[in-house]
């Protein structure tokens, strides 16, 4: 089976990716599940905040949930920020793990901004509303250096990375049978 770890910043398309992704793959008869870091911030990662480690623990939960998915021969679309190179790797030493960077230029996140969330984000400092250790903005963000692919989110139709990200998917399954 496929484990899928998405990386790329608030906004990028992670979860509509996802979304669209798992629907085609329902269609044509595979099992499919999404653990959406949004999701479970709720749930089984609410005492974590935003600090470096706190954000790898995130990603580590995330992907023992979709590890249990993966026993259950379910393809799993894991759709988070995912913002650190080293927990990236961490995860790519399994064999059914694959890195899907969504590549979206700030300026255009900024301008999309479907959550208001850089808006908050570039409050001067002073600003109660301002959002603290935002990524990509006030906090780090690694592009990655080893991606098994990578959606120009910001050049393409949503259309295209989604039928780009389902033929990637496809074709992993079918060499690793």
């Amino acid at each position: 089976m496929l484990l899928i770890q998405f990386t790329g910043l608030s906004g990028s398309g992670k979860t509509t990716l996802a979304e669209n992704v798992r629907h085609l793959l329902i269609k044509n008869n595979y099992k499919a599940e999404i653990v959406d870091g949004d999701v479970y911030r709720k749930t089984i990662c609410k005492d974590l905040g935003f600090s470096k480690e706190d954000r790898c623990e995130n990603v580590r939960r995330l992907f023992n949930v979709g590890r249990n998915f993966i026993a259950d021969n379910t393809i799993v679309l894991m759709s988070v920020i995912n913002p650190y190179e080293n927990i990236r790797n961490e995860l790519r030493n399994h064999e059914f793990v694959r890195t899907v960077f969504l590549d979206c230029s700030v300026d255009n996140l900024i301008e999309r901004d479907p959550k208001g969330l850089y808006k908050k984000a570039l409050l001067p400092d002073d600003n109660l509303n301002k959002i603290q250790n935002f990524t990509g903005i006030s906090d780090v963000f690694e592009i990655p250096e080893k991606a098994d692919l990578t959606l120009k989110t910001d050049a393409e139709t949503v259309s295209v990375s989604t039928y780009k990200l389902y033929n990637f998917i496809i074709f992993n399954l079918d060499t690793s049978i």
